[in-house]
């Protein structure tokens, strides 16, 4: 976490808003970031249906608004949301949200992402012999061997 911490105080931002401009080290605080341009509001609070940018402001709003506590052991995860950047469509379920990207938004980063870190475990995975060439290349409908 310092590590992390500290890269905030860089002079090097890898991830700029394309937006704005604004640099980020870290691709989580670009995407947080994205949501203030793009309105997208995926935490809704189901007492009173008003939305926001972060599972903190929502849990922030439960406990001022509703006096709502949220218990979380030490280290405890939260259920983890799929969010589309592109549309605000959320899920708690992976497989529909991939589903709505590939249907949806076919060309968008996050699936090539998502189609990339599979590619990279499965040939993580395989015998030596079978693993694929280092050249490869994907398309929206899957991958190709070159």
């Amino acid at each position: 976490m310092l590590t992390r911490h500290l890269k905030c105080h860089s002079m090097v931002k890898r991830h700029p808003c394309h937006y704005c401009g604004k640099g980020f080290n870290d691709t989580f605080d670009l995407k947080r970031h994205m949501r203030t341009h793009t309105g997208i509001r995926p935490y809704r609070c189901e007492l009173c249906d008003k939305a926001f940018t972060q599972r903190c402001s929502l849990e922030s709003h439960l406990r001022k608004i509703h006096g709502v506590c949220q218990q979380y052991a030490y280290r405890q995860r939260r259920s983890k949301i799929f969010v589309c950047e592109d549309c605000g469509y959320t899920s708690n379920r992976p497989d529909e949200y991939f589903l709505h990207m590939r249907q949806c938004h076919p060309g968008s980063q996050a699936l090539r992402r998502y189609y990339r870190r599979r590619a990279t475990e499965s040939a993580n995975n395989m015998p030596a012999e079978h693993k694929p060439s280092p050249f490869f290349m994907y398309t929206m409908a899957g991958y190709y061997m070159s």
